[in-house]
């Protein structure tokens, strides 16, 4: 284990804002091009290697374990549209997708649409989206990436024939929708230096992606723009969205060559998305101060806001996430107290009534539900200590038919095996933070407990208490695992999520920090045994709680982290920068710097022990780039004291997500399980 640690060469750069001078010694990590940069990862990686050479076996015979819970040759379950079941196959030994389909019965042929094993041979990385059948079911526009940086290519499949189109427009979102006509194609390219969606254009089959039509140019660089089709299928639509703010354009999807129509026109602060329905719109907003949104409602006709009128009003205490509409029925997707509640209400009037669920560690949502002329609603349910299931239920009859159980195979899950519940912890100003638990049944809380701890906190979105048959693998070796639903995140409404933003952003930091506190005061863990984990922002909530507790933690598990807040978000040429403002504020306006200053991991590494830490990237990531862990890795090797391992591994073929096959991805679960495991002693 004396390996020596690689040490970044130091190379002064002064970034100077509102009077306030800043020294970057690492700015110069920022080229990927760059061989010395490529040199510098690849050491790190080497490093990495070496020093956890004893866990490779261990690594290895994880990734399997956790693999054989996984049935490799396994189908979604199917759905119907447009006279078609589709169906999702994997294969024994397939990494990727099979995309296939039967005419009107589920006795009828396979029709395969795409096998994603073969296009995927010649890359390392391989992801396949958008796929769009057109109205006569001829057609399919697909979209692929195969270098992780989320610029897909779409192309066009004749599904009879197997023959695809010479048609390629390159630089997409991936995501396409065809107009009524079978022929005319919509989509939404992005900028190709800040990768933002900016455009929507109009493609004909046939015809060259230079003659394509530009429709709508989005130029304000906070906005997002998007194309799709309304389940309806009158209209398409446009969207254009930022933070805080949206606005939608109309167009009869009968004319793809007529004008899009604005919807109702922006207005800061003002959030809005809409459905179709019977010569209606449902318009889901927050205007008029409505924080927990509430659902309006407007004619084909007039649809700016002043003439929308009310159909469901705002709540003080419950979150109106979405609406899913049917001929006869509606649902509503709600929040209260943190838990997911489904309403089933007939248009007519004559009946509403909720699901029932009973447990406060569960996630329930709708699944597939893309048939409008249906009586029936297909959600998903699972409860933080047994497996998803897919259900179809009747809206008249009310009865349910369980449609599949996550199978978890190797005859050794007992869902009786594990214990779930839901705490409370008192944060610094007096707000009680929910924590949600799972456990196996003979862990003993004495404080000895090794205990995971993990959050996200932006955006409003919330980590919901999912089941995970890899998380198996730390249950059954005594381990608690934790999420802390703080602040930044929609949990408990959307004032949880504005306390946790702009000026309020500590208060996700702080948050998890607190309940970290609470599990340890309540002996369900010791600092000794207590590890941390987070990805993206929730990789910067990693970067904030070390600094404020850097005894805290026994290890950090920071994936793909942000943590370059100040340098990143005065870059506005960097991919979604602008787009963040409404996040994380603009600091270009000094109050917002100085407050991202004082929290920005990177600008606040100080020469204390860190905890053990690792901390993983991808060279193409479009998301965080990789220089933001790469940098702050650095700092900490030259800053850190004590003897606490630091690891960067950096992959060196894909982005965000990591690696793109269903399996390879566990490989690199098992490198962070493996990190903590050892640490504990366990491997």
């Amino acid at each position: 284990m004396s390996t020596t640690p690689p040490l970044a060469k130091k190379s002064p750069k002064q970034l100077e804002k509102h009077g306030d001078i800043r020294i970057d010694d690492y700015y110069w990590m920022n080229d990927r091009e760059d061989q010395e940069v490529l040199d510098y990862l690849n050491a790190e990686n080497h490093y990495y290697a070496e020093m956890t050479k004893h866990t490779k076996d261990f690594q290895k015979e994880l990734f399997q374990e956790m693999k054989s819970r996984i049935k490799e040759d396994d189908n979604s379950v199917p759905y119907k549209y447009n006279g078609y079941w589709y169906i999702t196959r994997y294969e024994k030994g397939g990494e990727y997708p099979i995309y296939l389909r039967k005419k009107e019965s589920l006795e009828a042929q396979d029709e395969l649409l795409f096998d994603c094993n073969e296009m995927a041979k010649e890359h390392e990385f391989f992801n396949l989206r958008g796929v769009s059948v057109s109205p006569d079911n001829n057609l399919a526009s697909f979209a692929t990436d195969t270098v992780s940086r989320r610029q897909y290519t779409i192309q066009i499949k004749d599904l009879g024939t197997g023959k695809v189109f010479e048609d390629t427009i390159e630089n997409t979102t991936g995501s396409s929708v065809w107009a009524n006509d079978g022929e005319t194609l919509f989509y939404a390219k992005k900028d190709p230096v800040t990768l933002r969606a900016d455009k929507i254009y109009r493609h004909k089959l046939g015809t060259p992606a230079s003659e394509d039509v530009l429709v709508f140019h989005e130029k304000d660089s906070t906005y997002n723009t998007f194309v799709y089709k309304t389940k309806s299928k009158k209209y398409l639509v446009i969207g254009s969205v930022s933070t805080l703010t949206s606005e939608y354009q109309i167009l009869d999807a009968d004319k793809p060559e007529g004008e899009f129509s604005i919807f109702s026109p922006r207005e800061k602060g003002v959030e809005y998305s809409i459905s179709h329905y019977n010569g209606n719109f449902f318009v889901l907003t927050n205007k008029d101060k409505a924080t927990n949104f509430k659902l309006m409602q407007a004619n084909d006709v007039q649809t700016t806001s002043e003439h929308w009128k009310e159909f469901i009003p705002h709540r003080e205490e419950v979150l109106l996430e979405d609406i899913e509409i049917f001929k006869d029925h509606y649902v509503l997707a709600e929040r209260e107290n943190g838990l997911n509640r489904l309403e089933v209400v007939r248009w007519d009037g004559a009946d509403s009534y909720y699901l029932p669920f009973e447990s406060e560690t569960y996630v329930a949502g709708a699944s597939v539900n893309v048939d409008f002329n249906t009586n029936t609603f297909r959600y998903y349910y699972n409860e933080m200590g047994a497996p998803y299931a897919i259900i179809d239920f009747d809206m008249d009859t009310k009865s349910k038919t369980i449609l599949k159980e996550l199978e978890v195979l190797g005859g050794k899950f007992d869902k009786n095996n594990y214990r779930t519940k839901r705490v409370w912890a008192t944060a610094r100003d007096g707000v009680k933070v929910p924590i949600s638990m799972v456990y196996h049944k003979d862990v003993k809380f004495d404080g000895k407990s090794p205990l995971l701890q993990y959050a996200y906190g932006s955006y409003g979105s919330t980590i919901d208490p999912y089941f995970s048959s890899i998380r198996l693998s730390l249950l059954d070796r005594g381990f608690i695992y934790a999420i802390a639903h703080v602040r930044g995140g929609e949990y408990l409404g959307r004032k949880w999520y504005e306390d946790g933003k702009l000026l309020h952003k500590k208060n996700t930091f702080t948050d998890f920090v607190d309940c970290s506190k609470f599990l340890v005061d309540q002996n369900y863990t010791s600092p000794e045994h207590l590890y941390a984990s987070g990805g993206s922002a929730g990789g910067l909530l990693m970067g904030a709680i070390i600094n404020l507790e850097p005894e805290l933690y026994n290890g950090v598990i920071a994936a793909v982290p942000f943590v370059d807040v100040v340098t990143t978000m005065l870059d506005d040429s960097i991919p979604l920068t602008t787009s963040e403002y409404d996040e994380w504020g603009n600091p270009n306006e000094k109050e917002f710097y100085d407050y991202m200053k004082s929290y920005s991991p990177y600008d606040n590494v100080e020469p204390v022990s860190y905890p053990n830490l690792y901390v993983s990237t991808g060279l193409h990531d479009s998301q965080v780039q990789y220089w933001e862990p790469a940098k702050w890795v650095a700092k900490l090797r030259e800053l850190k004291t004590g003897d606490n391992l630091l690891f960067l591994d950096t992959n060196m073929d894909a982005g965000h997500g990591g690696a793109s096959g269903r399996f390879e991805s566990l490989k690199e679960t098992a490198k962070e399980y493996t990190f903590i495991l050892d640490l504990e002693g366990k491997l």
